[in-house]
């Protein structure tokens, strides 16, 4: 039994790196592009792809807010999009809460310089909770994109030093894993939660990928 949750647990949280558009161009004016230039190309990549679209909920919660944002208007009940221009970060959260149960979905961007001076990475994050643990949904994921200075365009990237993994099976306590990006500094934090409690490691950025 615990085999089969495991395992439905990986093909859950594996939508979303199945549903990414492989290559992406970014458009932005000035020198170079900002968190909002990566992000928005990001979020409009499935312009042509509506099907898709229309199938995650939690692409369309980001996107429609962003929409939101950029016509100047409030934003729904429960919906936050903070857009951090300096420190290059960006993260949406929808907060609800229904016969004493809050929860909470979490969606973040950012991007780093990497040392050769020509390329950036991207990565966009999503998490849900539930009273405050992770709660993994359907479209909970992390991806990144490796950004060409030359080309313009942004390639989906696996090469990051570590393999994305959303649940570990240890012994008899199945545990789900989330991460979250930098909005400060320059390391992604990894926690496992298990029964007994969490646990988190510190993926260390290096110039060009992340280190345990």
């Amino acid at each position: 039994m615990r085999k089969i949750i495991f395992l439905v647990l990986l093909f859950i949280c594996s939508t979303l790196a199945v549903s990414a558009q492989e290559c992406i161009r970014v458009k932005y004016q000035g020198a170079q592009p900002t968190i909002s230039d990566f992000a928005w190309a990001f979020l409009s990549s499935n312009d042509d792809d509506e099907e898709e679209d229309c199938v995650d909920e939690s692409f369309n919660a980001i996107r429609a807010a962003w929409d939101t944002h950029s016509k100047g208007l409030p934003q729904e009940e429960g919906v936050t999009l903070t857009i951090d221009q300096k420190n290059g970060f960006v993260v949406y959260e929808y907060k609800s809460e229904y016969e004493d149960v809050k929860h909470l979905l979490r969606i973040e961007m950012c991007y780093w310089n990497e040392s050769d001076g020509k390329h950036k990475l991207f990565a966009y994050n999503v998490c849900c909770f539930r009273n405050g643990e992770c709660s993994p949904g359907q479209f909970d994921g992390l991806l990144f994109y490796r950004y060409d200075n030359a080309t313009k365009k942004m390639t989906l990237c696996n090469d990051v030093g570590f393999d994305v993994e959303f649940g570990t099976n240890d012994g008899d306590d199945v545990a789900y894993i989330s991460y979250a990006l930098p909005r400060t500094g320059k390391d992604i934090i990894l926690t496992t939660w298990y029964k007994r409690g969490k646990q988190q490691k510190t993926l260390k950025w290096n110039g060009r990928r992340f280190t345990m």
